[in-house]
C-alpha cells in the first residue's frame, strides 16, 4: 500500500481544479468589444430622430421621402434579428459578428457622405440588414460563454445598453447636428465601428461555423420571413398616418404580411432546418419572457417617441434641448445598473420586475396630469423614475427568458427574444399614434363644443385677443379666433398625451400580474460551461 501510495507522482496531486465560476480576461474584453457594437446598431434607430428635418433640408428630401430614413433601418433590422441565429451556428459567432460590424460601420460611412435621400434610403437598410445581427449575437453569447453565477456582471451591462441607447439617441444626434452636422450622425460609428471589427476578427473564438448548414438553408423560409416581418413593420409604421385600411398600399402590405406570415409558419414548423426554430416557446420563461420583452419594447420606445412631440410641439423645444432634458432617464438607468446587478444575485427576478414594473406604471400615473405648462422640473421625477424601473425589468427579464434554456438553443432563442422587443416598439408607436390623432380629435370637438358665443370665459379671451391684434385693423377678429383655435388645438394634444399614459399606466400594471404565471429560475441553470 505504500509503495503504490508513494509511485504518484507528487505534480499529479497538486494538479489544480478548474474554476468553472472565473471569468476569463480575454473572453470579457472580447464581450465589451462586440456590446460596444450591440450600443451602435440600438443606438442607429433613434439617433436620427431629433435631426430628420435637418437631414430632409440636406438632402432636399419632401415631407413624406424623410420618414424612410428611419423606416428603412427599421424594417431591415427586424428581418435580420430573428435570422441571426441560424447564420451564427452556420458562419459561427466569429465570422457572422466581423461580417455585421464591418458592414454596419461601412453603410454608416456611406449614409454620412450620401448625396440624395434615395442613397441614404438605400444605406440606412443595408445598414439595418447588416447591422442587425451584433444585437442578438451579444445576448446569446452572454449567456454561453459566461459562468451563471457572473450573470449578475454581464446582464446589467446588456440590459444597460439595450435600454440606454435609444434612450439616449435623440440626446447625442441633437448635439451632434447642433455642434457639427448631421453627417456625423452617422461617421461618428466610423472609428468605434472599425475597433470592434477587428476585435471580432482576432478575439471571437467562441464556437466552431457548420457549413453544413448552407446546402440546407431555407430559401422558401427566409421569404417568407422578409415578407411577414418587412411587410409588417411597414404597416406598423406607415398605417397610423396613411389611416390605416382607407389607404390602398396599407391593405396591400397587410396582405403581404398575411402571406408572408403564413409561408414562414408553414416552413418554420415542416423543413427539416428552418431558418428560425420556435421550440423556444414551448419553454414557458422564455415565452412569458418574450411577453414582458414585448411589453418594455411599448414603453422604452413609446416614451422615447411621445417626450419629444410634447417637448417641441407644446414646449418648443428644439432638437438640442430635448437632448438635455431627456438625458436624465439616462443618468438614472446608469446609475441604478449596478444596483439592479447585485439585486439579481438575491432576489427573486419575478419580484425585482414587479418591482419595475410598478415604479414604471406610477411614473405613467405621474404623467397622466400633464399640462400645457409643464416644464423641465414637473417631468423631471417621472423620468427619473422611468430609467430606474427600465433598468430593474431589463436585468431579470433577459435571465428570465434566456437563462435557463440549454446553450444549443440559446442563439436562436436570443433572435427571438431580441425581435419581440423590437416588435413591441412598433407596435407601441403604432398604437400610440392612433390614440394620439383619435383622441385629439375627440378632445378638439369637445373643447370646440364648449367655446362658443355663450361661453363668458371665450368671449373674453376673444376680447382680449382683438385688443392684442388691434393693430392689423380689420384682420384682428380672423387672428384672435386663429390664435383660439391654435389655443385649442394644444390642449386637445395635451390631453391626448395624458390619455396615452393612462393607457401605459394600465399596461405596465397588467404586466405585474402576469408575473404571477412565470416559474422562479433554479440558480443554477444557464450559462457557459453548464
Amino acid at each position: 500500500m505504500t509503495a503504490e501510495t508513494t509511485d504518484i507522482p507528487p505534480a499529479a496531486a497538486a494538479v489544480p481544479v478548474p474554476d468553472e465560476d472565473r471569468i476569463d480576461l480575454r473572453r470579457l474584453v472580447t464581450f465589451l468589444l462586440m456590446v460596444l457594437g450591440m450600443f451602435m446598431a440600438i443606438l442607429d434607430i433613434q439617433i436620427v430622430s431629433a435631426s430628420l428635418s435637418e437631414i430632409q433640408a440636406g438632402l432636399s428630401a419632401s415631407g413624406d421621402e424623410i420618414p424612410w430614413v428611419q423606416t428603412a433601418y427599421l424594417i431591415a433590422e427586424v428581418i435580420m434579428i430573428p435570422l441571426s441565429g441560424y447564420l451564427s451556428r452556420m458562419l459561427s459567432t466569429r465570422w457572422v459578428f466581423f461580417i455585421s460590424s464591418g458592414g454596419f460601420t461601412l453603410m454608416s460611412l456611406m449614409c454620412g457622405l450620401s448625396g440624395s435621400i434615395g442613397e441614404m434610403i438605400l444605406w440606412r437598410a443595408l445598414q439595418g440588414f447588416i447591422g442587425g445581427a451584433m444585437i442578438p449575437i451579444v445576448f446569446a453569447s452572454a449567456f454561453t460563454i459566461f459562468p451563471r453565477s457572473k450573470m449578475h456582471i454581464v446582464t446589467p451591462l446588456i440590459g444597460l445598453v439595450a435600454t440606454l441607447a435609444p434612450t439616449i439617441g435623440p440626446t447625442l444626434g441633437g448635439y451632434l447636428t447642433e455642434y457639427l452636422s448631421w453627417h456625423w450622425l452617422f461617421f461618428i460609428n466610423v472609428i468605434p465601428g472599425i475597433i470592434v471589427t477587428v476585435a471580432a476578427f482576432l478575439l471571437i473564438d467562441f464556437d466552431e461555423p457548420d457549413l453544413s448548414l448552407f446546402h440546407r438553408f431555407d430559401w422558401w423560409g427566409f421569404l417568407g420571413l422578409a415578407l411577414f416581418l418587412g411587410a409588417l413593420e411597414y404597416v406598423l409604421e406607415e398605417g397610423s398616418g396613411d389611416d390605416w385600411f382607407a389607404d390602398e398600399t396599407i391593405v396591400m402590405m397587410t396582405a403581404v404580411t398575411l402571406a408572408g406570415g403564413f409561408l414562414f409558419f408553414w416552413r418554420a414548423f415542416t423543413a427539416k432546418e428552418p431558418i428560425v426554430r420556435l421550440d423556444a416557446f414551448a419553454d414557458r420563461n422564455f415565452a412569458m419572457g418574450s411577453l414582458f420583452s414585448f411589453g418594455l419594447g411599448i414603453g422604452l420606445y413609446g416614451l422615447v417617441y411621445i417626450f419629444p412631440i410634447y417637448l417641441s410641439g407644446i414646449r418648443e423645444y428644439n432638437a438640442l434641448q430635448i437632448g438635455e432634458t431627456m438625458m436624465v432617464t439616462g443618468v438614472a438607468m446608469f446609475l441604478t445598473a449596478p444596483i439592479a446587478g447585485r439585486l439579481s444575485q438575491t432576489v427573486d427576478p419575478r419580484l425585482m420586475m414587479g418591482v419595475g414594473f410598478a415604479i414604471f406604471s406610477f411614473s405613467c400615473w405621474m404623467m397622466t396630469r400633464i399640462t400645457a405648462d409643464w416644464d423641465y422640473w414637473e417631468i423631471f421625477l417621472p423620468q427619473i423614475l422611468r430609467g430606474i424601473s427600465l433598468m430593474l425589468c431589463m436585468v431579470p427579464v433577459s435571465n428570465i427568458a434566456l437563462g435557463m434554456l440549454p446553450p444549443d438553443k440559446v442563439k436562436n432563442a436570443s433572435g427571438l427574444f431580441n425581435l419581440t422587443r423590437n416588435l413591441g416598439g412598433a407596435v407601441g408607436l403604432a398604437i400610440i399614434n392612433t390614440v394620439l390623432s383619435n383622441r385629439e380629435d375627440f378632445h378638439y370637438a369637445r373643447i370646440a363644443e364648449s367655446v362658443n358665443g355663450s361661453n363668458e370665459a371665450a368671449q373674453q379671451t376673444m376680447i382680449m385677443l382683438g385688443d392684442a391684434y388691434s393693430s392689423l385693423g380689420g384682420g384682428a377678429s380672423a387672428a384672435a379666433l386663429s390664435t383660439l383655435t391654435n389655443l385649442a388645438r394644444r390642449e386637445a394634444m395635451v390631453m391626448s398625451l395624458a390619455d396615452i399614459f393612462v393607457v401605459l399606466t394600465l399596461l405596465f400594471t397588467g404586466l405585474a400580474l402576469l408575473l404571477l404565471f412565470v416559474q422562479k429560475p433554479a440558480p443554477g441553470g444557464g450559462g457557459g460551461g453548464h
